[in-house]
């Protein structure tokens, strides 16, 4: 038997009882560690969405409408208990609470990255999309600053691909799938210091626009 969310069967093989067990103790991790909240999402089936809308613009990543998210704090237990609700969700976490994203090229992304660890700068989580973007976590607001901080580097002209994500939007988290491509991974996995407490946006943003401009051209 495959799992339901909105009237679509996921027919992937493998235990579900082992599926149900990783994804709730990452939603425990998220919430008990990190402190970060975790909306239930729909995934992608097959090319379809799991919410059951034949036209959605945004298959297998978009949150659950009907979903209650997991708040931060809760425990392995709390977690578990809720998420089974939503036997088979990708975990989402909400933008614009606890972080914000700079989001840009894979490639760009991990040349950046190496470039910020040899120059000491203070880094958060990093993931890789199977989509091929690299998304950079850093600290709330960076998403609504980023054109003057962009105009105040020099950079404001330039053509990059790079964009801040920030409230009302959501990332997929490991170890869930985004829109049936394949899994999300960590780059720099969060710890108990950068979870929290992201870096500044312009800390990173000069670094982060040279590379993609270098990449491009």
């Amino acid at each position: 038997m495959g799992f339901t969310i909105g009237g679509i069967r996921e027919m992937r093989t493998g235990s579900r009882r082992r599926v149900r067990t990783t994804e709730c103790t990452a939603v425990a991790e998220y919430t008990g560690l990190w402190g970060w909240d975790v909306v239930p999402g729909a995934r992608a089936v097959s090319g379809r969405c799991s919410c059951g809308d034949a036209s959605c613009p945004a298959p297998g990543a978009h949150p659950l409408s009907f979903a209650a998210p997991v708040r931060a704090g809760a425990g392995l237990d709390e977690a578990t208990k809720a998420w089974a609700e939503y036997p088979g969700a990708a975990l989402l976490l909400p933008v614009g609470g606890s972080f914000d994203v700079i989001e840009v090229a894979e490639p760009a992304g991990r040349r950046a990255l190496i470039r910020l660890e040899r120059m000491g700068l203070p880094l958060g989580p990093v993931c890789a999309t199977p989509t091929g973007r690299a998304q950079f976590f850093v600290a709330p607001g960076a998403a609504a600053e980023l054109p003057q901080l962009l105009y105040r580097m020099g950079w404001d002209d330039a053509d990059l691909d790079l964009r801040g994500l920030g409230p009302g939007e959501h990332v997929t988290a490991p170890p869930s799938e985004l829109g049936g491509l394949g899994p999300v991974r960590w780059l720099r996995p969060p710890t108990l210091d950068t979870a929290g407490a992201p870096p500044q946006a312009r800390l990173l943003l000069g670094t982060l626009a040279y590379i993609c401009h270098r990449t491009h051209f």
